[in-house]
């Protein structure tokens, strides 16, 4: 970072209030904005964090006309998970607002009228697929039908989720409206547009030359979209719940929630600072950070750009993007819809008080610049190892020690020796090390960093051995725990944008004044005659039996998933009516039935088929207990030829329905029939 600026606006993506958060969102942007912000904060530095809820556009209107209420009714309920679970995770937003708050939709409608005054909008009809027993444009996830690359018959108007290939909903094989069911039909329609490659040559300046130390991931999207050429972005849509499009002849037309959204970072810093808001946005010494989901980036470093430029009046282009790629949960990728996922506020009522947990192991796995997996395994292991093993002990054991040797008061130091000098100098460079990454957004690297001052502090211990000096030389002992309480409260500053939590009750327990970034490193910050609280602990071990009923929580999950992802198989080559007559079906009662010696799935029937009895042999040992079946009435296809099965000749075959578990479930008739009657 080159250029000084004399304030910073940290935003973060807007998530989105149809559901809770989890931790794919936090990992991504919420965490990471969230130790930036705070770092500024104990460096001194004028910094606002600006948040809140997306609450207008199509997934919002699905979900209420699934649960039978109104949109607001979603957006309400989930607002207030999302900001309550936020603020107990420590997310210290200076404002989290909303888009359906009155001042976003003043603020959208302005912005879309001072852009439409100008001319910088481009009118264009277009055919779109219409319901007419609903009376209503479809909107993208409106839009069911077959997909035309895999050709799975429930993708979206917007993307096959089987094969993940973007679609337009006009793409779609036998499109189906998901309100009515109906076919719907193509009918003309009018949008404004945003000419992105208009501002085509401005972005690519400001980006591919002004901005190469953006990270890699981040400016090589941006270099494909401008290498593909930019096209204009349909800024309206045919939708009842949203900003209404604020021009005539626009009824019934909303503003397209990528549009409205980016412009609640405006809203919301208006909100919080009415009078002052412009010097944040609009003063060359200011500077924005964007943080966001890989997914976000197009809109955040291309479209909302080239709003602004096209809006003009001094509004600022963000400094830096700092996006995180995707993190993914045992393996599987997060998806809201399967439910697979650590949902924030579940965590925090199955988790009491393990905050700080959850922000360690996140900023650990950040998939700062590949995509990274969370497992229950490896969040208690670094609970055990590293917060309690590592960080917690060393804290603990210096307390203990000057509880037992001092009585709790921190004693005058004697001469220091180098292994206390070698022990500053390494703190130094620590510090180093750590305000560089942090400057850089490298905040997993960070993290490691901070960690190392309590392993310097382990190490420090483990090589003076204060327990054994007590016994010849308590002037040295003093010296040791006075560098160690030192180290305990090095640690309370240079944890606190990652653990605030736990920063905050060591520097209670020390009587520390104030955490501030410019005392890190320094060799006085609890001083001599001090008398510090009692010890407690910081973290505590997390047994295997909770890891256990998180992982039966994903399997259940992953079994309902089976299930509700079943689709029927499709319907096999058309065949005549004279070859299905071939097929004997008939109904057989059940006279014996048993398993057959070394064969896990298979049961040998004894049937009574009306003409004597045939043995049967069928595959379905493990849906059924052989005692279960006996009496009871079969269909069974009478002429297939024999054949043996484990040393048993099977004369036919017993018909079975496969069930969407994948369990099979012997067909019959519904009453009693004579054995030997025949299926037509």
């Amino acid at each position: 970072m080159d250029k000084k600026f004399k304030r910073t606006l940290v935003t973060t993506a807007l998530p989105y209030a149809n559901g809770p958060v989890h931790i794919g969102h936090l990992a991504g942007v919420y965490i990471p904005a969230d130790i930036y912000t705070r770092y500024l904060r104990l460096k001194g530095e004028d910094v606002i964090m600006i948040g809140g809820s997306d609450e207008h556009g199509v997934p919002i209107t699905i979900k209420a006309k699934n649960e039978g209420v109104t949109p607001q009714d979603i957006v309400d309920r989930y607002h207030k998970i999302i900001k309550d679970s936020m603020e107990e995770l420590g997310i210290s937003f200076d404002v989290y607002s909303r888009t359906t708050s009155d001042i976003h939709t003043e603020t959208a409608s302005e912005f879309f009228r001072h852009l439409y005054d100008k001319g910088e909008f481009v009118e264009k009809t277009s055919m779109q697929l219409y319901d007419e027993k609903a009376g209503q444009f479809l909107a993208d996830r409106y839009v069911t039908g077959e997909c035309p690359h895999c050709h799975f018959d429930h993708a979206y108007g917007d993307q096959c989720e089987k094969c993940g290939t973007s679609l337009n909903a006009t793409d779609l094989i036998n499109p189906r409206s998901a309100i009515t069911g109906n076919t719907p039909v193509l009918r003309e329609t009018k949008h404004w547009y945003l000419p992105l490659d208009k501002w085509e040559p401005a972005l690519s300046k400001w980006i591919l030359e002004g901005h190469k130390e953006w990270k890699t991931n981040v400016y090589g999207q941006c270099k494909s979209w401008i290498d593909l050429g930019l096209q204009p972005r349909a800024v309206s849509r045919d939708l009842d719940w949203g900003v209404p499009v604020p021009v005539e002849g626009a009824e019934g037309k909303v503003l397209y929630v990528w549009f409205d959204a980016p412009i609640g970072y405006i809203s919301n810093t208006k909100e919080l600072l009415p009078d002052s808001w412009e010097k944040y946005w609009k003063d060359p010494e200011s500077r924005i950070i964007n943080f966001i989901g890989k997914d976000n980036i197009v809109f955040h470093c291309i479209v909302f750009p080239a709003m602004l430029m096209a809006y003009g009046d001094n509004y600022q282009l963000p400094d830096n993007v700092p996006a995180n790629e995707f993190l993914n949960l045992e393996g599987d990728k997060i998806s809201t819809s399967r439910n697979w996922a650590v949902w924030l506020h579940e965590y925090l009522r199955d988790f009491e008080g393990k905050q700080d947990v959850l922000r360690y192991v996140l900023t650990a796995n950040a998939p700062e610049t590949k995509d990274n997996d969370f497992t229950w395994s490896d969040f208690q292991q670094r609970n055990n190892s590293e917060l309690v093993a590592i960080l917690g002990n060393f804290v603990n054991r210096v307390l203990v020690l000057t509880h037992k040797y001092y009585g709790g008061v921190v004693p005058v130091p004697g001469e220091l020796t180098d292994t206390e000098r070698n022990t500053y100098a390494e703190l130094a460079e620590i510090k180093k090390r750590l305000s560089d990454y942090l400057d850089t957004f490298h905040f997993r690297e960070a993290l490691k960093e901070a960690m190392n001052i309590a392993r310097l502090g382990n190490r420090y211990l483990q090589e003076t051995e204060p327990w054994k000096l007590a016994k010849t030389d308590m002037d040295r002992v003093a010296t040791v725990m006075y560098t160690s309480l030192q180290l305990c409260a090095n640690i309370a500053v240079a944890f606190e944008p990652f653990l605030p939590f736990m920063s905050h009750k060591l520097a209670d327990t020390l009587h520390l004044d104030s955490l501030k970034w410019e005392n890190l490193g320094s060799n006085d910050l609890v001083a001599a005659g001090l008398e510090i609280g009692a010890p407690e602990l910081l973290f505590e071990k997390i047994e295997d039996s909770t890891i256990q009923a998180q992982l039966d929580r994903l399997a259940r999950i992953k079994e309902e998933n089976k299930i509700k992802q079943w689709q029927p198989q499709p319907v096999q080559e058309p065949t005549d009516f004279d070859t299905f007559m071939k097929l004997d079906i008939r109904v057989g009662t059940v006279k014996e039935c048993m398993r057959v010696p070394k064969a896990d799935k298979l049961l040998q029937f004894t049937i009574d088929d009306g003409m004597g009895d045939r043995t049967i042999v069928s595959g379905i040992a493990k849906y059924y207990d052989p005692a279960d079946l006996v009496g009871k009435q079969v269909c069974f296809i009478a002429n297939f030829p024999p054949r043996k099965l484990k040393g048993v000749e099977s004369q036919g075959m017993i018909l079975s329905a496969e069930n969407a578990d994948g369990s099979l479930v012997v067909v019959g008739p519904t009453g009693p029939v004579s054995p030997g009657s025949q299926v037509k």
